[in-house]
């Protein structure tokens, strides 16, 4: 997948600055995406030249003006022709913590102990922030209000993708530092 398919959805949320895209970018497409504000910007001229996507300057008063961009036409006729193609293959998995905790027994045990467990307390972070998220965007409605009530669909059904993902996180993190400390006591 390409950032631009990934900047177009979160452009469905409506007229955005790069700065805002970036901020929130963490809120609305972190939990499937990821992307430096660097590659954020790049793309965005990308695709303003491409004409996927349009700017409007907007004057501000004692700050630099902004620019916000929208999907235009062809940005929404991009998303359709995208969402219409075959996925790909599911990603696949490339973690250096994971090579760490491979190579556990030949390395240092308490530093791989001391990165899964930092590594579980940055899930539990996250869930707790997908959590807000979620609260937020349920507004008191109950999920079946939510998802009969709601505009779109879309954002919420990948917010809760990636809070299955987080609890996955904290439940291999515990597991691995349950097995860790237990190898470490029967071995220490």
């Amino acid at each position: 997948m390409a950032l631009r398919n990934a900047v177009m959805a979160a452009l469905l949320e409506g007229e955005a600055s790069g700065y805002d895209l970036a901020k929130g970018f963490d809120a609305s497409v972190a939990n499937f995406w990821m992307a430096t504000p660097q590659q954020l910007y790049r793309e965005l001229e990308r695709m303003e030249a491409e004409g996927l996507i349009s700017a409007r300057v907007v004057q501000q008063e004692k700050r630099p003006n902004k620019r916000l961009f929208s999907l235009t036409g062809a940005g929404l006729a991009a998303v359709r022709a995208y969402t219409a193609e075959l996925p790909g293959r599911p990603s696949t998995i490339r973690d250096e913590l994971l090579v760490k905790v491979q190579s556990v027994d030949a390395g240092d045990a308490g530093a791989v102990r001391a990165a899964v467990a930092e590594r579980t307390e940055w899930a539990r972070a996250k869930l707790a922030r997908y959590e807000r998220l979620r609260a937020k965007l349920l507004d008191g409605r109950t999920e079946e209000q939510h998802l009969a009530e709601a505009e779109r669909i879309g954002p919420y059904l990948t917010l809760l993708r990636g809070m299955a993902f987080e609890r996955e996180n904290i439940r291999w993190g515990e597991t691995a530092l349950k097995v860790l400390a237990g190898r470490a006591a029967f071995h220490g």
